[in-house]
């Protein structure tokens, strides 16, 4: 058996640990390139959403390198993520490609057991081993991340601190112990503590809110994080895979309760779940309101159900709280040059407003 998965963001890292602690052999999809998404295009039908696009170009590689198992997660409701399986198992066959796509579900009843079919010579004390090996990983590349998304706007040199995420992620890949990872951890972190800052000042303050594998998925999003931080600003992404996991798998206590205050906060405005994570974009954007951000970013494919009713419900919201949003929708045609006008823009929206609103204080106030 030789596994693969979908690349989005740094999970990759997670998913080659946890399929070599238990033994198989991986074939790790390439890098998200524009020839990954051209050669998905190509063979997807013409109005699925971009995900499954960059999906099936990653499968297509990734089984010409040889692997013949394809594990990714599943969905259900109005997202079409719980229908990605069929169709691109049915594409993939249409193209003479045997490979089979075992897709795992949000459920510690599906999920074990799946696991323990792809590794069938481990005892299930290794099983949970791999598990916690590779969500130990898991947590160490999000709070990289995290970190990376506060210093790099005051780092003096932005790209040093670019450089030392990536340096990160080498090292977390070539961790195979939990206290490796801890180290990987440690280093990068003091890494980018080290850096050279700018002079303390206010800075701007942007949340992103979406579709999952929009926001994490660089090549998809136009590297947003990045080129936000080069321009000073500060950015909150509100969806983590490991926040996922704790929500949906790991049912801990402190993710039900952040839960239950996105869902009490969409209230007023979206009173039931529709699917993917638009009930999410819609209570995160207040939470971010009430805790004075200056702007929310929406992210996602083109023809995404639910982030659709999410993005119909932002300019009420955005009226309602003085706030203003912008909403970015992806596909295949997306291009850089619009794609960085429109934040460059935006961005220079919230520093005009800021300077009013401070030029307004000190009229009321004084200096």
């Amino acid at each position: 058996m030789r596994v693969t998965f979908p690349r989005m963001g740094a999970l990759d890292l997670t998913f080659n640990t946890l399929f070599k602690q238990l033994g198989a052999e991986v074939v790790p999809p390439p890098p998200a390139t524009k020839a990954t998404l051209a050669l998905g295009v190509k063979h997807a039908p013409e109005f699925a959403c971009l995900p499954l696009k960059l999906m099936l170009g990653n499968f297509i590689q990734a089984v010409e390198l040889g692997a013949d198992t394809i594990v990714m997660c599943g969905g259900c409701g109005p997202c079409r993520l719980g229908h990605y399986a069929q169709v691109q198992q049915q594409i993939l066959e249409d193209l003479g490609y045997r490979a089979r796509i075992v897709v795992l579900e949000a459920s510690v009843c599906d999920l074990l057991p799946k696991i323990r079919h792809l590794a069938p010579h481990k005892s299930w004390r290794e099983i949970l081993r791999a598990i916690n090996i590779a969500w130990v990983k898991m947590n160490a590349s999000d709070g990289i991340e995290s970190l990376m998304l506060k210093i790099r706007p005051r780092a003096v040199k932005p790209r040093a601190v670019t450089e030392i995420y990536e340096q990160g992620l080498q090292l977390l890949a070539a961790a195979h112990t939990v206290e490796e990872i801890r180290t990987a951890h440690r280093e990068t972190f003091a890494a980018v503590k080290a850096l050279p800052l700018r002079a303390e000042k206010p800075l701007l303050r942007i949340g992103i809110v979406g579709e999952l594998f929009v926001a994490l998925e660089p090549l998809v999003n136009q590297e947003i994080e990045r080129r936000l931080g080069e321009l000073q600003v500060e950015v909150k992404r509100t969806l983590y895979v490991s926040e996922w996991v704790r929500s949906h798998l790991l049912w801990s206590r402190q993710a039900r309760k952040q839960r239950r205050a996105v869902k009490d906060a969409a209230q007023p405005y979206l009173g039931h779940w529709v699917g993917g994570h638009g009930l999410e974009s819609i209570g995160r954007t207040i939470q971010l309101a009430q805790a004075g951000f200056d702007g929310v970013i929406q992210v996602l494919p083109f023809t995404c159900m639910p982030e659709i009713v999410a993005k119909s419900i932002l300019p009420q919201i955005s009226k309602d709280y003085g706030m203003p949003v912008m909403t970015l929708v992806l596909d295949e045609h997306a291009g850089e040059a619009g794609i960085m006008t429109r934040i460059e823009a935006f961005v220079d929206l919230l520093e005009r407003r800021r300077k009013q609103e401070d030029v307004r204080y000190e009229r009321i106030f004084g200096s």
